[in-house]
């Protein structure tokens, strides 16, 4: 394992161009845990939250990930108060499709009235003419799924939509969303120790379609004590969440994990994970271990 450094660790990481034609280095950052508990109201400390939005561009993010679910709208107007005006490389990508009632709550909307309301919100607390990557974040059953991408195919045709992805597909959904949209990204459940999702990884891959894997490290299970990656964290001199990274992106050069967290140092230590070149036997050995 070689751990070079660097003041912008996250350049290590890579890139990988969204839809072929936006580049964004692969570790990014998910903006999910800068709202309250049960993703729901103001963080308890909003200046901290600042503060990892800005750190995160200093360290060379340049794809932040969030949701007008988260807070809602939480999330995205700290994006706006951390970082905007924008810088030129800094993609933001955001998320319409699940409504909320309260803290914990999360349900499906997908009528297309409501996504184009969505959008708008988004645009407008995020301070952008267009969002440069939009997902659907869920797939509303009671709605066809022809008119939700339709929508969002409409929005995009009027310039205020530039890609598209989709979040929690299965394979067959997956497909059938191409049929309805060009689809560039697609974010699943994913990490070392919950790899339910590898088919759809394996779509992806073969169809040059970004991975955005949310949950990427299921800390609590990975980094528990005397558990797997405890172990060979103190083995390599890293911590069980930047092993675990690590593995994701060695996993495939479709994966684009956004490794979320409310405070700068923990944001520190996750992007150092960019450094941590796994060879092919560590990849192997973490794989088998979990």
């Amino acid at each position: 394992m070689s751990t070079p450094s660097s003041d912008r660790p996250v350049a290590a990481s890579g890139t990988f161009a969204l839809g072929g034609d936006l580049p964004v280095r692969r570790l990014g950052y998910g903006a999910m845990q800068l709202t309250g508990p049960g993703v729901w109201g103001e963080p308890k400390d909003p200046d901290e939250a600042i503060r990892v939005l800005r750190r995160a561009v200093e360290l060379g993010v340049t794809f932040i990930d969030t949701a007008d679910s988260y807070g809602p709208f939480v999330s995205e107007r700290l994006i706006r108060e951390a970082l905007h005006p924008y810088a030129d490389d800094l993609v933001i990508a955001t998320k319409g499709g699940l409504t909320r009632s309260g803290p914990g709550d999360w349900r499906p909307v997908g009528r297309p009235e409501y996504l184009r309301q969505q959008v708008e919100l988004s645009l407008r607390h995020l301070g952008l003419e267009r969002v440069d990557l939009y997902q659907l974040h869920r797939i509303d059953p009671q709605v066809p799924l022809a008119d939700q991408l339709g929508e969002l195919r409409l929005l995009q045709d009027e310039g205020k939509i530039r890609h598209i992805g989709v979040s929690e597909v299965t394979v067959e959904q997956l497909k059938e969303a191409r049929v309805h949209a060009e689809i560039v990204s697609v974010q699943n459940l994913y990490n070392l120790a919950n790899r339910a999702a590898e088919d759809v990884l394996d779509y992806a891959e073969a169809e040059n379609i970004a991975f955005i894997p949310w949950f990427p490290m299921a800390t609590g299970q990975l980094a528990r004590p005397g558990g797997p990656l405890d172990a060979a964290a103190r083995q390599h001199d890293a911590t069980p969440s930047q092993l675990a990274l690590a593995w994701l992106l060695r996993r495939s050069p479709m994966m684009l994990p956004i490794p979320g967290t409310s405070r700068v140092a923990h944001l520190e230590e996750n992007l150092r994970a960019a450094s941590l070149a796994l060879t092919d036997e560590e990849f192997a050995a973490l794989s088998d271990a979990v």
